[in-house]
């Protein structure tokens, strides 16, 4: 049995049918076999390219990507994602758009949308702004089409935002999914999210958050470590809990990144703002007082500084299980002596971790178009199948 005909076998005995025609805002607010499929189509699409098969299921369309924060990694995957799809990326630039003179964003999504299939939002800097500037984008394209302004309603994919950063989680598991040799060999396994020391102020909470609700899924032991004063949302954790309770696996929160490494069989030091100093910079934000963020700034730099000893060192790694665990990061990650005189990671671990952070990034791309795929494909099994039949070739040269 071929490997795209195993996938489409497991696709086929999912219950997906409310993934059709909708967005893709938070993993949690997904089910299960969402889930599966997602990393399912992710896996056919890889092994399609792979195989130089086409896997243009459009012929026209946009893809309109809104970042609002900067981007790398996220921003090639959604490009990438697009182009995979057959469709064509076009990057709406808030600063040379009529936004900046005022433009509303109930005008501005009905104008850019015409065409599209798929919008994808990163809006991750504002706690309580980031989901509400995707939800607002959203229903406004939800009047437009019921108001017969556009022919279809695309179909958002969040790219992140303060509360979730599903691509990137996604990924990050998919990964941890191969490394074991598959979804049910993950029960029972430690992973340590941890904070991690950086230089710089105002790492967003995404990924903290969007790991502990994604990875207690799966009966993994999660726990959640920081110093005392970098809390995320508690929300977040609550369904961190049940969903430990719920698989079989366990959350739990401690003040010692030691503790979270002893015995891991997965690490993921990552610099986070503290929730409640990312509440006070959206209200210092809202009320455009520069010279109030400009203080908190320099005195979460400070905070910060006195957490030094919180990095990824080698003494810190051999606590892990057998002194090999998976480091995962999202990237960029602040590396000492590197990047940086002190960072979230030693450079030598950084650099014994290369290869596999860079094959963890790499699923980005088709964890993308499969959220894309699943939303604008109906028949998603027989779409599959018919890439795979036909003699269309990806044009490589």
């Amino acid at each position: 049995m071929s490997k795209l005909t195993e996938l489409t076998r497991q696709l086929e005995r999912l219950h997906i049918n409310n993934m059709y025609k909708n967005d893709f805002y938070w993993t949690w607010d997904k089910t299960d076999e969402e889930l599966a499929a997602v990393f399912t189509v992710a896996d056919a699409l890889r092994d399609l390219r792979e195989r130089n098969k086409s896997t243009r299921v459009f012929d026209s369309g946009l893809g309109i990507s809104i970042f609002r924060d900067n981007s790398t990694r996220t921003r090639f995957s959604f490009a990438s994602a697009c182009n995979l799809l057959g469709l064509e990326e076009q990057v709406l630039d808030e600063k040379v758009s009529q936004i900046a003179h005022g433009e509303t964003v109930r005008e501005t999504a009905n104008m850019v949308s015409f065409m599209a299939e798929v919008i994808g939002i990163r809006d991750d800097m504002f706690i309580g702004e980031g989901h509400k500037y995707q939800k607002t984008f959203m229903d406004a394209l939800e009047e437009g089409y019921r108001d017969g302004i556009l022919e279809q309603r695309p179909t958002l994919v969040n790219l992140q935002c303060d509360v979730d950063h599903p691509t990137q989680c996604m990924a990050d598991i998919l990964h941890v999914i191969h490394h074991y040799g598959g979804v049910e060999n993950l029960k029972g396994k430690k992973l340590a999210m941890t904070w991690a020391y950086s230089p710089s102020y105002g790492k967003p909470l995404s990924v903290p958050q969007g790991v502990i609700g994604l990875f207690t899924r799966f009966g993994m032991d999660v726990t959640l470590a920081h110093p005392e004063g970098y809390e995320v949302m508690p929300e977040i954790e609550e369904i961190a809990r049940k969903n430990a309770a719920a698989t079989g696996g366990s959350f739990r929160k401690c003040n010692s990144m030691q503790e979270a490494f002893a015995d891991a069989d997965i690490v993921y030091p990552k610099s986070w703002a503290p929730f409640a100093a990312m509440e006070e910079r959206t209200t210092l934000y809202q009320a455009g007082d520069k010279a109030g963020i400009d203080a908190l700034e320099q005195r979460l730099l400070a905070q910060n500084a006195t957490h030094k000893d919180w990095a990824c060192t080698e003494e810190m790694m051999k606590l892990t299980k057998d002194g090999k665990a998976l480091y995962l990061h999202c990237l960029p990650a602040d590396i000492s002596g590197l990047s940086c005189e002190m960072g979230e990671v030693d450079s030598s671990v950084f650099d014994r971790y290369r290869v596999p952070l860079y094959k963890q990034a790499s699923f980005k791309p088709y964890i993308i178009a499969a959220m894309i795929f699943l939303a604008r494909v109906k028949d998603p099994v027989r779409t599959l199948m018919a890439l795979d039949a036909s003699d269309a070739q990806r044009k490589r040269f």
